[in-house]
């Protein structure tokens, strides 16, 4: 393994400021090739800069995204920002084309806001004030070529930010391939939920299980919510978001890894699905040639028609009976948990009590045994 030292990068707030800056300058007839801007923190940042040009009432400045080695989706992407001069003293920050509108509440800005968080913000404006004359204000509008179509590949639609990407950044750099940062990416989504009013919350470690909860069994599409691999790292949140009753819903091959108390799923951290079925089919008063053939599978969909033929279904309910159990030990009790297993098609195997009272008040449409 190569111990070369990962190269950090640059926020796309750190990229919004310096063009801004950037802007300011070329109408007072500079062109520069790189500014200083400052973190929120108070940290010196160089930002390059791509072009500039004065405009009749201010300028625009741009700056393409570098993420370092950081696999992130705005790497290499143009954000200009455009500023026009005023006579009002005050910095106005507006949503350029590619540039996001929040619509739901629950966010670091409010509804109807530019989805540009605090701390760009304060670096837009800083860098702004630096070169602007006294007495004067300025009108800054950040846009991202093409950020409408990057958006959807991220979570900002399910978060309720319409129309492109989010400027976004705490410290104005990118640390390399942070797995903590891509963590942190996913709470919003639970403090979206909160702000909605909901006290109960549907977590899907995948687009497939939510596709599901949502399209086929009818829950609220704002209280399911993507976990990703990080089961434990979302419960974690749901309690210091307040949330009372949490539903698990998702394929066998991931709820299997909660059953046994696993909460990090990354087939790479820990991976005792088939140790786990065959566990459970066991004390379930499955015969040795069925736990057998289940050891020997490789996947949790070869496993199911083994189980079936061995007519062992009731192990799911027993396995999400415990995955709800575990995570509720996870948490301390601070939450109530119900677990929903599912087929890649949508099937339901197994469900535990929990689980339905949990989707029956949310509304779902399965049928009451």
């Amino acid at each position: 393994m190569s111990d070369k030292q990962m190269r950090k990068g640059i926020t796309t707030g750190t990229c919004a400021a310096a063009a801004a800056k950037a802007a300011v300058m070329a109408w007072q007839g500079q062109q520069v090739a790189a500014v200083e801007v400052i973190s929120p923190q108070g940290i010196m940042l160089v930002a390059p800069i791509a072009e500039s040009h004065a405009l009749t009432h201010g300028g625009i400045g741009w700056v393409i995204k570098d993420a370092g080695d950081d696999p992130d989706i705005t790497n290499g992407v143009k954000i200009a920002a455009e500023v026009i001069i005023t006579d009002q003293p005050g910095i106005i920050i507006r949503a350029g084309e590619g540039v996001g509108t929040v619509t739901k509440p629950g966010l670091a800005m409010p509804v109807g806001e530019p989805a540009v968080n605090p701390g760009p913000r304060t670096m837009i404006t800083q860098a702004v004030n630096d070169c602007l004359p006294a007495g004067k204000g300025a009108i800054v509008t950040i846009s991202v070529p093409n950020g409408e179509a990057l958006a959807a590949r991220t979570l900002n639609p399910i978060l309720g930010i319409v129309g492109g990407l989010s400027i976004i950044g705490t410290t104005g750099i990118v640390e390399p391939m942070s797995e903590e940062a891509f963590k942190n990416s996913l709470v919003p989504q639970i403090s979206v939920v909160q702000a909605l009013g909901y006290d109960e919350i549907v977590f899907a470690p995948g687009k497939i299980g939510q596709d599901i909860a949502i399209n086929r069994y009818g829950l609220p599409a704002e209280t399911v919510v993507q976990t990703s691999n990080f089961m434990g790292h979302m419960l974690e949140h749901a309690v210091k978001y307040g949330m009372r009753r949490v539903l698990l819903f998702g394929h066998l091959g991931k709820i299997v890894k909660v059953s046994a108390g696993i909460f990090h799923t990354h087939n790479r951290m820990a991976d005792a699905r088939m140790e786990t079925l065959a566990a459970y089919l066991a004390v379930s008063g499955a015969p040795q040639a069925a736990i057998e053939e289940i050891l020997s599978s490789t996947t949790t969909e070869a496993a199911m028609p083994i189980i079936a033929r061995y007519n062992m279904n009731k192990v799911y309910n027993l396995l999400a009976e415990r995955a709800s159990a575990r995570a509720m030990r996870y948490v301390f009790g601070d939450l109530t948990v119900g677990t929903v297993i599912v087929t890649l098609k949508g099937e339901i195997l197994g469900l535990d009590q929990t689980a339905r009272e949990i989707g029956g008040h949310l509304g779902w449409n399965v049928p009451i045994e």
